[in-house]
């Protein structure tokens, strides 16, 4: 036993040509089509329906959703890279791209085949735009303490409540939205919540405002608001009341995405540094001859891939079908990857001095985009309660 993992295999990462073939090719498109576009989005806040109908032909939507409900059927870990290369260059485009598996997972794990047909397919292919509606003005990383309801009237459920800080929110044709079918139980505060799935033709259904945001400005952040919203039963996702565990299992799967964005990020900012100390003289030598310098890009260069490997070792855990030690790993990759995201980008601002905080070298954005990662899909600081928790309760059989 390697504490708390069973065996030195568990730490395995199943890579090869075909993902690296992949990422080259994600690289190549984001570099030639996306980089030219990304300074004029994140000041006017928004993405290039080009870019998206670009991204949308070579697939970067379902990557890893199966062929049979418009996907590429790729493996988990091909998500990570796909991830990970379009945060290098545009992490708001990634935001908008995963957040459609946000919203196809609890649907692929809990819906039935006409909910897969009619929603997964036209999310993974492109054609329309999604978003997960969970968080409110008072619940937060509490998801059990969300107040939106849903009463069954005359065998359909009418949805009263609002949502906040939800990504893609005023431009998704679709929502995953979570609401309370029953009262809280004291003791089991989680018992209640219903998942439904929402079209934003439906009456009642109302952006309120776009948020604006430090970091992935070009990224589209709302405040929803349900008034008395008819869903029909059949809309219901998977079981009445469960709704919460639906929410934490889609969590569980698609924070290694959001640690794969943390690569992306600190890899950009990697690059920039080296880039930049390599070409940048003061007191008639390069910046990397100074010793200082190259302490900070050493420590980057360990920390990123270090977070890459732990990232990829968690995508290869749910691709071999290892759940509990998937869960956990994915947990310390998104807690340890964002981390170090913002570490090395704070890094690549020191090394650039004044340029670092000029928003025309676009440095200083990495920082602000990362921060908004270690918050979403659970924020950093739950993550160690979750790595702790989940690691005595699925791996060592402790309760807690």
């Amino acid at each position: 036993m390697v504490l708390p993992f069973n065996s030195v295999e568990t730490f395995s990462i199943n890579v090869s040509e075909k993902h690296e073939l992949f990422r080259r090719a994600v690289r190549e498109f984001m570099e030639r089509e996306v980089a030219p576009h990304v300074e004029k989005g994140e000041k006017e806040g928004t993405i290039p329906k080009e870019i998206l109908e670009k991204a949308k032909e070579i697939g970067l939507y379902g990557v890893s959703v199966p062929e049979q409900y418009g996907g590429q059927g790729g493996d988990t870990l091909m998500t990570a890279i796909a991830q990970e290369e379009i945060s290098r260059v545009w992490p708001s485009l990634s935001t908008r791209i995963s957040v459609g598996g946000l919203f196809m997972t609890p649907i692929l794990l809990f819906g039935n085949e006409e909910q897969k047909k009619k929603y997964v397919i036209p999310v993974a292919r492109g054609d329309k735009v999604a978003a997960f509606a969970n968080t409110e003005p008072s619940a937060g990383s509490d998801v059990a303490g969300i107040q939106t309801t849903a009463k069954k009237v005359n065998g359909k459920y009418v949805i009263n409540g609002r949502k906040i800080f939800i990504t893609n929110g005023g431009i998704a044709d679709y929502y995953v939205v979570t609401a309370r079918t029953s009262p809280p139980d004291p003791n089991t505060r989680w018992k209640g919540i219903s998942m439904f799935i929402v079209e934003r033709e439906w009456k009642g259904v109302k952006v309120l405002n776009r948020i604006e945001t430090m970091g992935l400005r070009a990224s589209n952040t709302a405040e929803l608001a349900f008034e008395d919203v008819e869903v029909p039963a059949e809309n219901l996702l998977g079981e009445e009341g469960m709704g919460f565990k639906y929410a934490m299992a889609t969590f569980d799967r698609t924070r290694v995405g959001v640690a794969a964005q943390g690569v992306g990020v600190a890899q950009a900012a990697l690059e920039r540094m080296v880039t930049y100390a390599t070409q940048r003289f003061a007191f008639q030598s390069p910046l990397i001859g100074f010793q200082m310098v190259q302490e900070k890009i050493a420590e980057s260069l360990t920390e990123v891939n270090t977070a890459r490997l732990l990232t990829y070792w968690a995508a290869s855990l749910f691709d071999r079908g290892l759940e509990n030690e998937a869960i956990v790993a994915a947990s310390m990759a998104k807690l340890y990857a964002t981390d170090i995201a913002e570490k090395v980008a704070i890094r690549a601002i020191t090394v650039h001095g004044g340029y670092g905080v000029a928003t025309s070298t676009g440095v200083e954005r990495l920082l602000r985009d990362v921060e908004v990662m270690r918050i979403y899909e659970g924020a950093n600081d739950i993550q160690k309660l979750v790595i702790l928790r989940e690691t005595a309760r699925r791996l060592l059989g402790i309760k807690m």
